[in-house]
């Protein structure tokens, strides 16, 4: 790939930390969705894990680099100027999001869930404006944002929101919540998650 090209696309790289924490938790084989996947890395890890992988994203270019991944569904979007691009009934063991933030696609992603299903969201939070980009307020997660998405919706598993240094100075929220499954006897139900807070 051109280097060009690879510099100003996004999507590359290792996956996030905060994704392959959380990973364990998507049912073996489950199908997941990546949301404003670029290039794909959280597609790729997934995909390297057995699971099937839709990517999102509105670079067809970018998603053009997932072309030769067999288990990787592509499709170009404008996830914020059109309708939402996959059948109303899709449902997904994993909703991943990294890096994006567009408020109204809240309550389609929760929609998104299977029982049992996992959101692991990151993305910018308020503050990062003093370090660096993004720093529109649109693009920045309020204080205990991600939190008031999911409540009464899904159980949390772990939450921060604060400050990290590396890889690069930047105020940060990331969530790990799940869909409660149907049945009580599902094991998801039994374990013992923590729910914590950092504060920045």
């Amino acid at each position: 790939m051109n280097t060009t090209v690879a510099a100003a696309m996004h999507g590359l790289g290792e996956p996030s930390p905060w994704v392959r924490q959380w990973a364990h938790l998507v049912a073996a084989g489950g199908a997941v969705l990546d949301v404003a996947s670029g290039a794909g890395r959280h597609a790729r890890f997934f995909a390297s894990r057995g699971h099937p992988v839709t990517a999102l994203d509105r670079d067809a270019a970018a998603l053009d680099t997932l072309r030769d991944e067999p288990l990787i569904a592509t499709l170009a979007a404008d996830l914020e100027g059109a309708a939402w691009p996959l059948a109303g009934d899709a449902r997904f063991a994993a909703v991943i999001v990294t890096n994006y933030l567009h408020r109204p696609l809240f309550p389609r992603l929760l929609r998104s869930l299977a029982p049992g299903g996992v959101l692991v969201y990151e993305t910018f939070a308020q503050g990062n404006e003093r370090v660096g980009k993004p720093s529109n307020p649109s693009f920045l997660l309020a204080p205990g944002e991600l939190l008031d998405r999911v409540r009464g919706q899904l159980r949390v598993v772990a939450f921060q929101d604060g400050f990290l240094a590396q890889p690069r100075p930047a105020y940060v929220q990331r969530i790990c919540a799940i869909r409660e499954a149907e049945h009580p006897d599902d094991p998801l139900q039994a374990l013992p998650l923590p729910c914590y807070e950092l504060a920045g």
